[in-house]
């Protein structure tokens, strides 16, 4: 909120304010919890609460009814706003901090309608890549014996992922190999928020088998032209963050700490127990294990 506003002075407003700051919550709650009645009707909350926020412009009603703080008050930007860089790799295996390296890597703009492959490049690993990886990805040693190292394109990806929101599917995986490529390379430490579209689709999508990139795929019907290759997964993906935003947006989301709370809600239901690795790749996974 920038410029000259005028909002209301009182102790209980603050009182209310303050507490929103963890987060929406119901007229009901906050007429309970934080005004001091405990006794009244939903009726009487909801007349509370206009009275108190309805014309605070610090404070928005949202789509389900609740009361939240305005994207400015929670120091979080509007998703309008935000820009995307999501980014996939391909590798020669499953360990970022040891002898493992990016074959390959994408990144591709989301902000708005836009979708742009803004950085693609295979990479030299300076190591043989395992057969069985070459059978997955297709990415062969006589692919990459041409290719620029990770050193080479280190400042390219770098300006690709500037200011932008990292977003991968299965993003541990992603953001430790990018993150220990830049540290080999330039010695800097990767920071900044990002987000994993395995974790946002499993708290909003319903009736979708698993979240894996093949299985999401076709629950969306998106097409992906080259499967385990960076830019190819790199904008189905994309596709995919589109998709999940908009669900969020359903939910009330319209920020990015609206969304990472999203994310980092604990799934209902249980779990089933996972294998470390499967007998043989399944049809939805690849070496990095991006279920």
């Amino acid at each position: 909120m920038i410029g000259t506003s005028a909002h209301p002075q009182s102790t209980l407003v603050e009182r209310v304010l303050k507490s929103l700051r963890t987060g929406p919550a119901s007229a009901t709650l906050l007429c309970h919890g934080v005004v001091g009645l405990p006794g009244a009707s939903a009726a009487i909350c909801e007349r509370v609460a206009v009275a108190l926020l309805g014309a605070d412009p610090r404070v928005r009603r949202l789509a389900d009814g609740r009361w939240g703080l305005v994207p400015e008050v929670q120091g979080s930007p509007l998703l309008d706003d935000c820009a995307f860089a999501v980014v996939d790799v391909e590798t020669t295996g499953m360990r970022a901090g040891g002898s493992d390296r990016i074959t390959e890597i994408a990144v591709v703009v989301v902000q708005g309608g836009r979708r742009e492959v803004v950085f693609e490049s295979l990479v030299n690993p300076g190591r043989p890549i395992p057969p069985m990886v070459c059978g997955i990805t297709g990415i062969t040693d006589d692919m990459v014996q041409e290719a620029p190292t990770f050193f080479a394109v280190a400042d390219q990806v770098l300006a690709a992922l500037a200011g932008r929101v990292f977003v991968a599917h299965n993003a541990r995986f992603d953001w430790s190999f990018v993150s220990a490529e830049l540290r080999r390379a330039r010695d800097l430490a990767l920071d900044g928020p990002r987000l994993c579209t395995v974790r946002l689709a499993r708290r909003l999508v319903r009736g979708v088998r698993s979240c894996g990139l093949d299985n999401l795929t076709h629950f969306f019907g998106l097409e992906n032209g080259a499967r385990h290759r960076a830019a190819g997964d790199a904008l189905v993906t994309a596709e995919l963050l589109a998709r999940l935003l908009r669900l969020a947006r359903e939910e009330g989301a319209r920020t990015l700490q609206d969304i990472t709370a999203i994310e980092s809600r604990r799934r209902t239901g249980r779990r089933r127990p996972r294998r470390a690795m499967p007998t043989e790749p399944l049809a939805d996974s690849s070496p990095e294990t991006r279920l």
